[in-house]
């Protein structure tokens, strides 16, 4: 297990890097508020808010299929939203009997369905273009600058900074059991289902238990250094002539993709 697997910023010298990070998370909320008040079945404003996630992909120097590949893994997710084939009043397509149930998919639960998906496909992949590009302390005074509650911020720079000690403390529990569990050859180390259960549970309460302890000397550490509720980065935060130019035409843009869905 890596420590860098929570981080997916990835180094770049591209037009989308150095944009300032508001700017990046500005489109971005706009642009998933804005798939999801799509109209269901908005074909050509689909098509035309994919272009411009692959014109985003194209000026980070990320390639075209780097959002692609990463989001496949949250389709799945999209799946609670089965329900509306059968939910969604309309003309019947098929019928089939799952258990005691006889469910009937309708054209219009279909176009729903299928709507939903699109719309969380192109959403997740502007999020991962979003950490990819944006360093993690950037993205939180970005939303400090953007009035954002301060709790909300701290909590997740807290929970992403944790992660880190968490992944750390299981690294240390999982080397102190191998270090016990002499094996002999050809046969695997412990003992039954049973066994390993009470093991598990015991790493479990142990992990709270050290992380917890952990947690309070690292907050210590802070309030000795000078923590006074927010995170400080080296990189400055000014809004330039470029970023005020972006952030208008992807409005601009975002706004003509809403309108090609009404007409």
């Amino acid at each position: 297990m890596h420590f860098d697997a929570f981080d997916r910023y990835h180094e770049k010298s591209s037009f989308l890097h150095g944009l300032d990070p508001r700017v990046k998370v500005l489109v971005t909320v706009i642009y998933i508020v804005s798939n999801t008040l799509l109209p269901d079945a908005a074909w050509y404003s689909f098509v035309s808010a994919w272009i411009f996630l692959i014109a985003a992909n194209l000026l980070s120097q990320l390639g075209i299929e780097y959002t692609f590949k990463r989001s496949i893994i949250a389709l799945p997710f999209a799946l609670v939203a089965i329900t509306v084939l059968f939910s969604i009043p309309g003309k019947p397509i098929s019928t089939f009997q799952f258990l005691m149930w006889d469910l009937t998919i309708t054209d219009a639960g279909l176009l729903r369905f299928v709507s939903i998906l699109i719309r969380s496909w192109l959403s997740v992949q502007m999020a991962i273009l979003l950490v990819a590009v944006t360093r993690f302390p950037d993205l939180i005074h970005a939303l400090e600058h953007l009035r954002v509650p301060a709790i909300l911020t701290t909590i997740i720079a807290f929970l992403y900074r944790y992660l880190f000690v968490l992944t750390d403390e299981v690294l240390r529990l999982i080397r102190a059991r191998e270090s016990r569990s002499a094996a002999v050859a050809g046969q695997r180390s412990g003992g039954g289902v049973a066994w390993r259960a009470k093991i598990a549970g015991n790493m479990a309460g142990q992990l709270f238990l050290r992380s917890y302890e952990r947690s309070e000397r690292i907050y210590n550490a802070m309030l000795s250094r000078g923590y006074s509720g927010h995170l400080y980065t080296l990189n400055p935060h000014e809004m330039k002539q470029r970023d005020y130019f972006v952030t208008a035409f992807a409005i601009a843009a975002i706004s003509i993709v809403q309108l090609i869905g009404r007409l």
